[in-house]
């Protein structure tokens, strides 16, 4: 049995498995084979929804790495920190790669990432013509949806929170909840989004 070409198989984003890509019915989705993750789908509203969503966790990582993230009180000692200024702490020795690459997977990443969605998909959402790197500012997007990790940060938060609770008095500040519903809404996203269209979306308009 022969195969399809090359450019009408859809790799799938979770296991990489390669299906053939078929024009699907309006809200109707088509999903891997071996592990069951959304490949295709046909909602008129998904672009819309992830523009919006893409803009809203923007603004939200603006807040969390504005806003106070945490106040410590021990024994009448009393600190209030930031997710800057928890960076900025290990800024000194042999500190300074850890707070380089912290600075890069919970901040810089996923602030490029989003820019790059924002980038892309906003002119297919309102249905007008792309933007001139529109391939490559999704490509990059794609590229670094691996390594934007607010959400192992997040993780890692509770169960510092979860040592210190009995040892200190801990007030949570609006950047944890900011942070916190920057990770549920990059999930929702990730979900919504249909990669396979917007590259076949890009493709055809950037052709014409």
């Amino acid at each position: 049995m022969s195969l399809p070409p090359l450019e009408d198989l859809v790799a799938c984003h979770q296991c990489d498995t390669l299906h053939a890509a078929r024009t699907i019915g309006n809200r109707h989705i088509a999903t891997c084979v071996r592990c069951h993750a959304t490949l295709q789908s046909s909602r008129p509203t998904a672009l819309v929804s992830v523009l919006a969503l893409a803009s809203t966790a923007f603004i939200l990582m603006i807040a969390a790495i504005s806003l106070p993230f945490l106040d410590l009180d021990i024994q009448g000692n009393y600190n209030a920190t930031s997710v800057i200024g928890a960076i900025l702490a290990f800024n000194t020795g042999r500190g300074v790669p850890l707070a380089i690459a912290v600075a890069f997977f919970i901040i810089i990443l996923p602030l490029m990432r989003l820019y790059a969605i924002i980038y892309a998909i906003g002119p297919l959402a309102r249905g007008v013509e792309p933007r001139k790197y529109a391939r490559q500012m999704f490509g990059l997007a794609e590229t670094l949806r691996p390594w934007s990790m607010a959400e192992i940060f997040m993780v890692g938060v509770a169960v510092a929170l979860v040592k210190v609770a009995g040892l200190a008095n801990v007030t949570i500040g609006p950047a944890f909840w900011a942070f916190a519903a920057l990770v549920v809404i990059t999930v929702i996203s990730d979900q919504l989004i249909d990669r396979y269209t917007v590259w076949e979306a890009l493709e055809q308009k950037l052709a014409t």
